[in-house]
């Protein structure tokens, strides 16, 4: 059985780390400390010369996954740009105010969308009944669904993870995401029997240059893609398997 190790990352420089170590797929964002915005063309056409399957993020801000015209009209102008980049797929999805999927959009997103492998994003996890949700994204057509089992960390969200992998039967993976180290990828590979898994595979980095810092061009602290993280994560996803 192979598993695979989903990395996601918001630079070149991240991408260039998550493929060295490892990683099996890309899930390509900007504003990684927003949870994933949509990536910048440039670095869409950097990516696309990985040599492993890249998939956007199509996320237009920050905030919850409730759009209206004027975002969807970028989403769809954003998939187009990873369609011309020559990537392999897009990671979508929204919500209604009442937390449910919104069906109508993602169903326009992903027709849009055709020809294009396809992730459901975190907007899962907001939803009020997660097993209806798993029926939905069955009829969408996407390819998986990213989610915690809809708490705050994978690790929290054991039981519904295995729950919904059980139910899905093989019609859709369900892929865990959120707080996966490879301290804990094992036993969440364990207890939920998932065949791929996603991580940020990241390390603190202190600013070198408080005057950045001081202006607001820079943070603090940031977290960045680390190599030695990837591959700890390859190691042991290999190990559990």
């Amino acid at each position: 059985m192979t598993i695979l190790l989903e990395v996601c990352v918001d630079s070149a420089e991240g991408l260039a780390a998550a493929i060295e170590g490892g990683a099996g797929r890309i899930e390509l964002c900007s504003a990684l400390e927003l949870g994933g915005l949509t990536p910048l063309p440039s670095l869409m056409r950097i990516a696309a010369r990985a040599p492993i399957p890249v998939y956007a993020m199509i996320r237009p801000h920050a905030g919850p996954f409730i759009f209206d015209g004027a975002d969807e009209e970028a989403m769809m102008i954003d998939i187009d740009a990873v369609r011309a980049a020559g990537l392999a797929g897009v990671v979508i999805g929204a919500n209604r105010p009442d937390g449910t999927l919104d069906m109508p959009l993602i169903h326009r997103l992903k027709a849009h969308a055709a020809g294009l492998g396809s992730t459901l994003h975190r907007a899962f996890d907001l939803v009020p009944d997660a097993d209806q949700a798993l029926e939905q994204a069955v009829e969408l057509g996407c390819e998986r669904i990213l989610t915690s089992g809809c708490s705050l960390k994978a690790t929290d969200g054991l039981e519904t993870l295995k729950r919904l992998s059980a139910k899905a039967a093989g019609r859709i993976s369900i892929m865990p995401g959120s707080g996966i180290r490879p301290a804990n990828v094992g036993e969440i590979l364990r207890a939920t029997g998932a065949r791929e898994v996603h991580g940020s595979c990241s390390s603190p980095v202190e600013s070198r240059d408080p005057r950045a810092v001081a202006f607001g061009f820079e943070a603090r602290r940031m977290n960045r893609t680390d190599v030695t993280v990837v591959r700890e994560m390859h190691r042991t996803i290999k190990a559990a398997i």
